[in-house]
């Protein structure tokens, strides 16, 4: 496509694509694709004028090279499902087409017929008003329905217009902001999946999921999300589909039971054909599973929805009381015009689904204001050792052979079972073998995951597990050779280790090193500054190594050698001290422990099932993700006391100020919708200064 250079200056560029019109859709793709090229820092596409704004650190000649080669093709491959060019074209068309009526009645009808409009539009607010009231609610409907109507039949035709028009615009402006806020956290949201289990000709063989096609079959187990939609064609599984449906037990799925996408399989394992492809519905469904889950509601929106309702009938009293005491009608209405409830429902959800959104720009998944809640009230945070205060990907540093098996075999037979459930250590096994070059064939018949402890499999017509030294030796009866226990004795206890055993003798010891995230220490005295009391480290592994993480990273506790049900068993205790707390995991073993808590936290790189059960789910790059989502929790308890006490306080003032006579009717409505939107603007900007 051909562009011409409109105006330049140092570091920006403004360009017109040599197009006659331009839609909504071609505008976000040149958008999105200039904003996906390297040394490009901004870029605006106007499509009413067929303009781009381009800010860029990049050589110029670069920039006009992007340009040059620019196709909407290449655009709309990197446009995500949804954008919220074609929200904003409508909402701002509707904005603009209340705003040129009122100035062409104004202008150009006379007094009658002006009348006449406001009559016939009057009937909408006054049903809504008579509705609410026969239903037996005294709602908002019922004090701008009696607003309209006292003015109406004061033949204050004009009053009557200019608080329609008002709330008309009010109306949009809250349905515009809801709407997008919803938008941005939904497109925060994704299923983290990058590649699936394609079977095919009874082979297995690890796919990327774009190139995954409709009637394709994957397979997929115990601890796993279903990466698409489609029908169950073998196996059987139990679903927890919480997350698409809201059903708080798993499903039972068998043959021609129907999946969803985003799904996680709690036990079991089968295949399922393909029935819609990567990106089909899954935002849409992202969108109603936001604005209808009861889990969206903290508990400071349900008390604004409480406080709201209840204001309302003292508005109506007031009203009465005051035309009884003076006898006019004007001073009666300053309180009809100016309600508290629109400003409370309104700024509430909308500082909660902002705070979402802003976690969502941090590498932070929210799936409900209750839990943002709940890390802001928490005392205790009980932190998973492997892959939560360690790296998430620990590396191999030694495989210890027995029983004659070569190194390269035993650390390749580790990896074609542990690659099916992908865990920190898991990954540190299948990443050693791709790096030695070590390929596999699918060799071992169905694989079975025993939480918390390891894997067991047949390869070859010989039972083969890989796991804990608990699972291996005590729970599975396997031995070490006797010709080879001295060298078994002598492994270094510096690493982690997972046992590998062929027919009931041990084959390997494979030596994970899993390094100590560096900001650690620092991350666990920022939570402590924030106002957590009680730091708790719970790991599986022995008391030699848990002991020796705790003191490096400052914790106030730690748990060695505990099963799930034992971090669960914690958290209860907890809670019977009256106490608040947080959970940070990333396997399968987590889950029961993140479920139990005040709000469980997820590792993204973890577990599906881990970050299906999770309320929060953060990146696992950096922990002071957790520092992060702490701050914005606290923040976004402080932004809600705040509007609180700014929308009682201001909404009183004009109350005040019309009974006194000294705002009519219409500058209270006017003032009133202003502050209302003013507070819901502020409540959705970001609530953490940018990152110098």
């Amino acid at each position: 496509m051909k562009f011409k250079i409109l105006h330049e200056s140092r570091g920006r560029l403004r360009v017109h694509a040599d197009v006659r019109t331009m839609t909504l859709r071609q505008a976000d793709a040149l958008e999105y694709y200039l904003l996906a090229q390297e040394g490009v820092t901004g870029a605006a596409v106007y499509e009413r004028t067929c303009d781009a704004v381009i800010t860029f650190t990049a050589p110029r000649e670069n920039i006009l090279r992007i340009l040059g080669l620019f196709s909407y093709a290449k655009g709309e491959a990197l446009m995500p499902e949804q954008t919220s060019r074609e929200l904003n074209r409508e909402y701002q068309d509707r904005l603009a087409d209340v705003v040129l009526l009122a100035a062409v009645e104004k202008l150009f009808f006379p007094a009658p017929l002006r009348a006449a409009i406001a009559v016939i539009k009057s009937a909408k607010y006054i049903y809504a008003g008579f509705r609410s009231l026969l239903s037996g609610r005294i709602e908002v409907a019922l004090l701008d329905a009696t607003a309209i109507t006292v003015s109406l039949l004061r033949c204050d035709f004009a009053t009557a217009s200019s608080v329609m028009r008002l709330l008309k615009i009010g109306e949009i402006l809250e349905e515009w902001t809801h709407r997008k806020s919803v938008a941005d956290l939904a497109r925060t949201m994704s299923l983290n999946v990058d590649k699936v289990w394609l079977l095919s000709d009874g082979r297995e063989a690890l796919t990327p999921i774009a190139e995954v096609r409709e009637g394709d079959s994957v397979i997929v187990r115990t601890g796993s999300m279903i990466p698409l939609d489609g029908r169950v064609t073998d196996g059987v599984a139990t679903v927890s589909q919480a997350s698409i449906t809201g059903e708080p037990l798993p499903v039972r799925k068998d043959l021609g039971s129907y999946v969803y996408a985003g799904t996680v399989v709690e036990e079991g394992e089968c295949v399922i054909c393909v029935d819609k492809a990567a990106g089909s519905g899954r935002y849409d469904r992202i969108v109603s599973m936001i604005e209808q889950s009861e889990r969206l509601k903290s508990g400071a929106e349900a008390k604004a929805g409480r406080l709201a309702d209840k204001l309302v009938p003292y508005s109506l009293g007031g009203t009465v009381l005051t035309y009884l005491i003076t006898r006019n009608v004007t001073k009666a209405l300053a309180i009809l015009m100016v309600d508290f409830s629109c400003a409370l429902k309104l700024a509430m959800p909308l500082a909660v689904l902002s705070a979402m959104r802003e976690c969502g720009d941090h590498g932070i998944s929210v799936k409900g204001g209750k839990f943002l809640e709940a890390v802001a009230e928490a005392d205790t945070i009980v932190l998973d050792k492997t892959g939560t205060l360690t790296y998430a990907t620990p590396t191999v540093a030694q495989v210890v052979p027995f029983g004659g098996i070569d190194e390269d075999e035993a650390l390749r037979l580790a990896a074609c079972l542990e690659e099916h459930y992908p865990h920190s250590m898991a990954n540190a096994i299948v990443s050693e073998a791709k790096r030695r070059g070590l390929r596999h064939e699918e060799r071992h018949s169905s694989v079975e995951y025993v939480v918390a402890h390891g894997i067991s499999s047949s390869v070859d017509g010989r039972k083969v597990v890989i796991g804990s030294y608990h699972f291996v030796f005590e729970d599975e009866g396997c031995v070490v050779p006797e010709s080879e226990r001295a060298r078994f004795d002598a492994i270094s206890d510096e690493y982690s280790h997972l046992y590998l055993a062929v027919s009931g003798v041990l084959a390997a010891v494979i030596c994970i090193c899993d390094p100590l995230r560096t900001e650690a220490p620092a991350a666990i005295a920022a939570l402590k500054a924030l106002g957590i009391g009680k730091v708790v480290m719970m790991t599986g592994d022995s008391e030699r190594t848990a002991r020796a993480v705790a003191a490096k990273v400052g914790v106030d506790e730690y748990f060695s050698e505990v099963l799930p049900e034992d971090k669960a068993r914690f958290i209860s205790a907890e809670h019977a001290a009256g106490r608040r707390v947080i959970m940070v995991g990333d396997g399968v073993n987590d889950s029961p422990a993140l479920s139990e808590a005040d709000a469980g936290i997820a590792i993204s790189e973890g577990a599906a099932i881990a970050r299906e059960i999770a309320d929060i789910t953060v990146s696992a790059d950096d922990l002071n993700a957790l520092v992060t989502l702490k701050a914005l929790s606290d923040a976004l308890m402080r932004r809600i006391g705040v509007n609180y006490r700014t929308i009682i306080s201001f909404n009183l003032m004009l109350i005040v100020l019309g009974v006194a006579g000294v705002l009519p009717p219409a500058t209270s409505a006017l003032l009133h919708n202003a502050s209302t939107i003013a507070i819901s603007l502020k409540s959705v900007t970001n609530l953490l200064p940018p990152a110098d």
